[in-house]
């Protein structure tokens, strides 16, 4: 029998993390797969069931930024029994929500619960992964929330059709409690204070503080230095969102496939997301290692996957044949997903004493797309009725967020610039 005790105890920590990933993509995307079931007993439009997409999306982008830095000062262990209680509790309370109104402010919990949980996670991994890592980490983390993508649909269509679709939410909350636990029972902020941890694996991470930093935090200069990840991702986002929260019901509407055809296409699009984050991490990782140039690692990746996108979202446009375009939009999906790895390793780069806040600095463009597109998608479907026009607007922001990418210099470390007036030092490599 194979024993826990030949996983160093980094290995478990990431694992746990990659968990909460996975967990947190389940509870925020298991809507879209109950969706239409909740809008026969509801009796919502399009649109309000866009507005309860974006309800999660206005406090998620918030607390990108005041969770971020709650992990930075109060240190991911606290933060993330916090949020998860929240979202968890959130989650369940959707199982007894009654109209559109209830639906949003359930969704609205839900997103400041979540809206911590990546920044915060980063924060962890900072901590807890050597700098050659980084990527790997992120892409391994996300490839877990693309699995939970992939395995919602299925997983929820099984929970509607043998329960009920309020049965499916009480029971995702529940698990979602379970992790909690978990995560409180395990991690420590401070490596070193964790039982477990070798004196090998101490000498491999950063040399940083670890938790209950309450210096003054320069709001301003890290903001801006951080604007054009923000738009990188906002442009991102905005791809995602299309996916995460209509592509069941546009298999289920636009090529007339019932729920569990809609779900199985629904998890091969996202399964191939898995691949890319994956592919994404490794590399990114890769590139660095062989290279030296972090601007190659990161940006070239991220560059690759926006044009890929790009290309591989042009049949979709114009074939109504379910196979051509259930293949096109997964290979869309896992250069999509390429972005991932290298984007939030990112801010580790620029800005690892503040990687918590600048992720959230970052990931606020994630969820201002998310606030955007679902009522964007939504009202487009209502007026038109075509399934496929939302993508139309994603490709245009694809190639916008393939030129912002060049100006994110993930070779400028943030702290290199505080002191000479935002002029990089010469040879800044790695963060």
């Amino acid at each position: 029998m194979l024993r826990l005790t030949r996983f160093r105890t980094t290995d478990r920590v990431l694992f746990i993390i990659c968990l909460m990933y996975l967990v947190t993509y389940i509870d925020r995307v298991n809507i879209s797969t109950a969706a239409p079931a909740m809008q026969a007993e509801l009796g919502l439009s399009n649109v309000e069931l866009g507005l309860a997409f974006s309800a999660f999306a206005y406090p998620y982008a918030l607390f990108q930024i005041l969770g971020g830095r709650l992990g930075d000062w109060l240190g991911p262990h606290k933060t993330l029994i916090i949020c998860g209680s929240i979202w968890s509790a959130a989650t369940i309370m959707i199982g007894f929500v009654e109209g559109a109104v209830s639906l949003v402010i359930a969704r609205i919990l839900l997103g400041i619960g979540e809206g911590s949980a990546f920044p915060t996670a980063t924060r962890a991994l900072s901590n807890w992964m050597p700098a050659q890592k980084r990527g790997f980490a992120q892409g391994i983390t996300h490839a877990f929330a693309r699995f939970g993508n992939a395995l919602s649909p299925p997983l929820i269509a099984f929970l509607v059709i043998a329960l009920s679709w309020r049965d499916s939410f009480i029971i995702v909350g529940l698990v979602s409690f379970l992790w909690v636990v978990l995560w409180w029972w395990y991690f420590r902020d401070d490596p070193r204070q964790h039982k477990g941890v070798t004196q090998e694996e101490l000498e491999a991470l950063p040399k940083q503080k670890i938790a209950g930093e309450r210096k003054r935090l320069p709001w301003i200069p890290l903001l801006k230095r951080m604007l054009p990840v923000t738009m990188t991702d906002f442009c991102y986002g905005w791809m995602l969102w299309l996916f995460l929260n209509w592509i069941p019901s546009y298999f289920l509407h636009q090529h007339h496939l019932d729920l569990k055809k809609s779900a199985f296409f629904s998890a091969g699009v996202f399964l191939a997301g898995v691949v890319g984050d994956l592919v994404g991490g490794w590399a990114s990782d890769g590139i660095l290692r062989r290279t030296g140039n972090i601007g190659w690692a990161r940006i070239g990746v991220i560059v690759v996957g926006f044009l890929g996108a790009f290309a591989c979202m042009l049949p979709v446009m114009f074939s109504t044949d379910l196979v051509t375009v259930a293949l096109s939009l997964s290979a869309a999906f896992f250069f999509a997903e390429l972005i991932v790895a290298p984007i939030w390793a990112t801010p580790m780069d620029i800005a690892p004493q503040y990687s918590g806040t600048a992720s959230g600095f970052m990931n606020f463009g994630f969820g201002l797309a998310g606030m955007i597109s679902p009522v964007v998608f939504g009202l487009t479907i209502d007026l038109t009725g075509r399934w496929d026009l939302p993508f139309a607007a994603s490709m245009v922001l694809l190639l916008l967020g393939a030129f912002m990418a060049l100006w994110i210099r993930p070779d400028r470390p943030f702290r290199e610039e505080r002191k000479t007036d935002g002029a990089a030092e010469p040879g800044a490599a790695t963060a």
